[in-house]
């Protein structure tokens, strides 16, 4: 547990405070929350509109909120297309370097053209305003472009990690009833090929909805191209119908953009739906200001496009701010421990932005790898994706960031789609702690009877208004968005439930203990126990399973799995390597247990639920609290 009573302050630099585009959090933050929609119909009118909004917040239905209603927009207008009438039309968009050692780079201008006719290729292929596009690949710059291109003329895009395994990504087309499938033929890690279009054909052979099966050439594997559904893009932008010239299709402010699956504690994977306006508004801004964005920043989000930081921090928030971001496909350390540290010297990155887990994990190898490059380049660091132990904090603060680099220590969710509370550069910090709300967010630490807490006592993190980037709903499923993640208080006024346990301190000081629900984050990674579960009772040797998440020095979180055998199956080391094998199978290996336990029974409550806390009390040696509803 974080003592935040005596944790030390960390202040920024006068040269730091000097150059903030913000520079009084404090004035700013007041006046956000007191007038939350004149503050963002002023960050809003930053963008470019097709048509302006009628209403900046339409709480008729709360809780699914509208932003910007009457309003037309298209994300992508604001990511490429106003960049092209000024000097950003030259400027570098995207510099990508893969494992192996090739780069390849792209001006704004560039960037538009491989949009436009990756765009123009999904009309030929019969993609309609609307539709939804899956979207399975490596980290290309192709990706980038399926993306903008699905944006660009008003279909949604489903973009499936492509560590995932063909069960999670034919659940995840099944969900969208997708079409369209966008794939590569495999990728890169650590210097062997990964094989992506084998695990896409056995995805489509459970999806009868795919009809087209579009594939990039990455890595030449030899692949089944299925005659009549599957393409290769580059013959297919050989041919006339992928002109570089595509108009931008007006969108009303709350047309989806994008939907985007997240594990949740029991049944199916949940499609969390956002929409074009709000969305472009609330990254754009959050980028902008905790950030501190300069014209001439080189960004790097060291994340996947697969999930929602690669989404709202390498794709979305930087394009529409005119940044210039770096992609790398590849492993941290590989070929050595120092690949990133020579990225950042190679291409003069300013901001690197990544997880504690990747922080841990080369934090393992020591000071000398990154004291062998030049990082003199940087001037803030970023942290996301889980809350970062101090002593990696403080690591990456005096090694990578030579003790001038502000950390910019970010908590957010798939769900909130930007930053709902981070410091900015001018912010004193605190090692572990995510600091202060962003701007427009009011958020408090509530017992379970929804009353504010005390300072530095524990309770439930909730946030207590909407805001522009939210997602709107569960895709197809309304009444569970609203079960899931609203409370409705005694006023009427309805408050987010995060699903974070937390504690603020007395310094206004958030910090974000974990996950209260049994979603499990792995390597940054949120996978849903009930997922891992059912993975390992489709093994025709197990009765029942539980999945549980303890703490691991590299990871964040480790899966430690329990299982209860059928009849006349015997327990055996072998057998839990085989079941470890058998989830690597169905769920993709970040999924993969770290450990195995045969037992007889489960700690459950009368009505059948899986006490996982109390396994994982057990397995700590702590307290295991009440057992009031336990199972005799």
């Amino acid at each position: 547990m974080t003592d935040t009573h005596k944790s030390e302050l960390y202040y920024p630099s006068e040269d730091v405070i000097a150059q903030a585009n913000v520079s009084d959090y404090q004035a700013l933050y007041d006046y956000s929350v007191q007038d939350r929609e004149g503050f963002w119909a002023e960050q809003a009118a930053q963008l470019s509109w097709f048509k302006p909004w009628d209403r900046v917040l339409d709480e008729s239905n709360a809780p699914f909120y509208q932003w910007f209603v009457g309003g037309e927009i298209n994300i992508v207008h604001n990511a490429i297309d106003r960049h092209l009438l000024n000097a950003n039309r030259n400027k570098m968009a995207i510099i990508w370097e893969g494992e192996n050692g090739q780069v390849r780079n792209y001006s704004y201008n560039g960037l538009n053209r491989e949009v436009c006719q990756f765009a123009n290729v999904l009309k030929s292929m019969g993609v309609n305003k609307g539709d939804i596009v899956t979207i399975y690949m490596p980290q290309i710059p192709e990706l980038v472009f399926a993306m903008l291109a699905c944006a660009k003329i008003g279909a949604v895009h489903s973009v499936v990690y492509g560590g995932f395994s063909q069960e999670a990504l034919a659940s995840r087309i099944d969900d969208a009833q997708s079409r369209v499938l966008i794939t590569a033929d495999g990728g890169w890690r650590r210097g062997k090929a990964v094989d992506l279009k084998s695990v896409a054909d056995e995805a489509m052979k459970r999806s009868p909805s795919i009809e087209v099966c579009i594939c990039v050439k990455n890595n030449e594997l030899d692949v089944d191209m299925e005659p009549a559904r599957d393409f290769w893009l580059h013959d297919l932008k050989a041919l006339p119908i992928a002109s570089p010239k595509c108009e931008t299709e007006p969108t009303s402010a709350e047309d989806p953009l994008f939907i985007l699956y997240t594990s949740g504690t029991t049944g199916r994977p949940k499609g969390m739906l956002h929409t074009h306006g709000g969305y472009a508004v609330y990254t754009s801004t959050t980028h902008r200001m905790a950030f501190d964005i300069k014209p001439e920043d080189r960004w790097w989000c060291a994340a996947d496009p697969g999930w929602i930081t690669g989404h709202s921090y390498i794709v979305y928030g930087p394009l529409i701010n005119g940044a210039t971001l770096m992609l790398y496909e590849g492993a941290p350390n590989y070929p050595y421990p120092n690949r990133w540290w020579q990225i950042i010297e190679n291409y003069g990155i300013n901001i690197l932005y990544t997880s504690p887990t990747a922080i841990r994990g080369l934090m393992r190898f020591g000071d000398r790898w990154p004291q062998k490059h030049d990082l003199s380049s940087l001037r803030l660091l970023g942290s996301v994706g889980e809350p970062i132990n101090p002593e990696a904090w403080k690591w990456y603060h005096h090694v990578i960031g030579q003790d001038k680099c502000p950390i910019i220590d970010t908590w957010w969710q798939t769900e909130t789609g930007g930053f709902m509370a981070c410091p900015l550069p001018i912010t004193p910090l605190k090692p572990g702690s995510a600091t202060k709300p962003f701007f427009g967010n009011v958020m408090k630490v509530v017992d379970d009877q929804g009353n504010a807490v005390a300072a530095n006592e524990e309770g439930k993190l909730v946030i207590e208004n909407p805001w522009p980037g939210m997602a709107r709903t569960i895709f197809n499923d309304d009444a569970r968005y609203q079960e899931l993640y609203w409370s409705q208080q005694a006023d009427g006024h309805w408050r987010y439930l995060a699903g974070d346990s937390a504690k603020i301190d007395d310094d206004g000081y958030i910090w974000v203990i974990g996950r209260m629900d049994e979603v499990l984050k792995v390597s940054g990674y949120r996978l849903g126990t009930a997922e891992i579960e059912s993975a390992l009772v489709s093994n025709h040797n197990v009765s029942e399973a539980a999945a549980i998440g303890l703490p691991h020095e590299l990871k964040g979180s480790a899966i430690h799995t329990y299982v209860i055998l059928k009849e006349g199956a015997t327990a055996s080391k072998d057998l839990a390597v085989e079941l470890r094998e058998h989830v690597a199978k169905e769920m993709g290996r970040i999924a993969m247990p770290e450990s195995v336990e045969f037992v007889e029974s489960l700690p459950k409550t009368r009505s059948g639920k899986i006490m996982r806390r109390v396994l994982k009390a057990r397995a700590l040696g702590q307290d295991e609290g009440d057992l009031s509803t336990l199972e005799e």
